[in-house]
């Protein structure tokens, strides 16, 4: 088919370089000059395991072309809407980027044509754009097809995703929708890819819903750490027994820093404003303590740093080990990792930190956090280390070639990744999240 990707983000750049993979021919816009260059030079504009082969293989296939020109879109039967729509300052959802996106496609729309929402968006936003797109082109249809992209994993995600979620309106449109999208993926509903087919509003919720059950289930698990460090119990080892329970699951379940990223906190807040605007606020209320238990880690871990070093992080030498909110990402976007790290800064610390992603990402947003090129320079003369992020780079070293890098075998294993006893047996002290 031909079809077109509004927005070159992570989420456009991705479904971009996936659908040209599949075989489709793909004209992909952005606003951003640099950005379209890169990227039509084979260059991912940021870490993405897999991206850059993936990018490579459609370059060169010639089935895609990146543009800044939206007139370039005319032509294709499904455009699909992939711009961000980042935390606005009340918390709600900025819808600014995705209405200027349907506003610039408009004069480029056929009868017969689909547009496609992919962007996590305010319940009742696709029926208001619904009703400009049909407006403005009378036969063109615009339905919503939410994405689960996992970052690390989105190639992956795009071009076999766990399920597929098509929000159309009722009739004819609908069934026309339902079959064009069905030719874009035939190749994952051929292997066998579940496929619901909701209204509007249900594909609208099914993203924010999900992404919200894993910000309480990440945040439950937190909020048991605090009461096993003052109750003498092992976090990890009571996610273990619960998430035998197959109505509960073990996936999530991992105590340590709280979540980040560009998704989950901006999510539950979007979600909680849209509630409050509908007038059922109080169904989310609890979304509030989710994230306040959240960002209460962040504290609790410069605290303990406190705790290890005699009181004060204060003219203390401290190794960060990884910046990035999660491993196989350079994504720093609200990263607790981070954050920690530029407390600590803050505290008086002197801190050394080393991603192998994030190095560059992090210095972007916060100058104040130094970076260096590899763990053993983070790690030299430390009298104190942090894991941050569960990096195999990370979880992989050796604890007795550490014991010889820094000046004091201290260890606060934020994400709880390290062997301890093998860390133990080296020498250090380990702290680890609710253990």
């Amino acid at each position: 088919m031909r079809i077109s990707v509004i927005g070159c983000g992570y989420l456009g750049a991705v479904h971009a370089a996936s659908m040209a993979k599949l075989g489709h021919e793909v004209v992909a816009v952005d606003v951003d000059p640099v950005k379209i260059e890169r990227l039509a030079a084979g260059e991912a504009p940021f870490f993405e395991p897999g991206l850059p082969e993936t990018l490579a293989e459609a370059l060169a296939s010639g089935r895609i072309r990146f543009t800044t020109d939206m007139a370039e879109v005319a032509g294709s039967t499904v455009h699909f809407l992939a711009v961000g729509t980042p935390q606005g300052p009340t918390g709600a959802a900025d819808m600014r980027y995705v209405d200027a996106a349907v506003a610039s496609l408009t004069p480029y729309l056929t009868a017969g044509a689909f547009v496609v929402g992919k962007s996590t968006v305010p319940v009742g936003t696709a029926a208001r754009l619904a009703a400009e797109v049909s407006a403005a082109v009378p036969g063109a249809t615009l339905v919503w097809n939410p994405e689960f992209l996992r970052e690390g994993f989105a190639v992956q995600d795009t071009v076999s995703p766990d399920r597929f979620v098509y929000g159309v309106p009722d009739g004819d449109a609908g069934q026309r929708a339902v079959a064009a999208l069905d030719e874009v993926y035939a190749q994952a509903l051929a292997a066998g890819t579940p496929r619901l087919v909701v209204d509007l509003a249900t594909a609208e919720l099914v993203k924010i819903s999900a992404n919200a059950f894993l910000a309480t289930k990440i945040s439950f698990i937190n909020a048991m750490a605090e009461i096993a460090e003052v109750a003498g119990a092992d976090v990890t080892a009571l996610a273990d027994a619960i998430g035998y329970d197959d109505r509960i699951g073990r996936k999530f379940l991992n105590a340590g820093l709280g979540f980040g990223g560009g998704c989950l906190p901006k999510d539950i807040r979007a979600f909680q404003a849209r509630a409050d605007e509908l007038g059922v606020g109080r169904s989310l209320g609890f979304l509030a303590e989710v994230d306040a238990i959240n960002l209460r880690r962040r504290a609790h871990v410069a605290t303990l740093a406190g705790e290890l070093l005699g009181g004060s992080v204060a003219g203390r030498r401290v190794a960060v080990l990884g910046l990035a909110f999660k491993p196989n990402s350079d994504d720093v976007r609200d990263s607790p990792a981070l954050d920690i790290a530029a407390r600590l800064v803050e505290l008086g610390a002197t801190v050394l930190a080393y991603d192998p992603a994030a190095n560059h990402t992090a210095a972007r947003v916060r100058p104040e956090v130094e970076t260096v090129d590899s763990a053993a320079e983070a790690l030299r003369d430390a009298d104190l280390v942090l894991v941050l992020t569960e990096w195999a780079e990370f979880r992989e070293l050796d604890p007795r070639v550490v014991a010889d890098l820094v000046a004091a075998p201290v260890v606060l294993d934020g994400r709880n990744c390290l062997d301890r006893d093998a860390w133990t047996a080296a020498g250090f002290t380990v702290r680890g999240m609710g253990r």
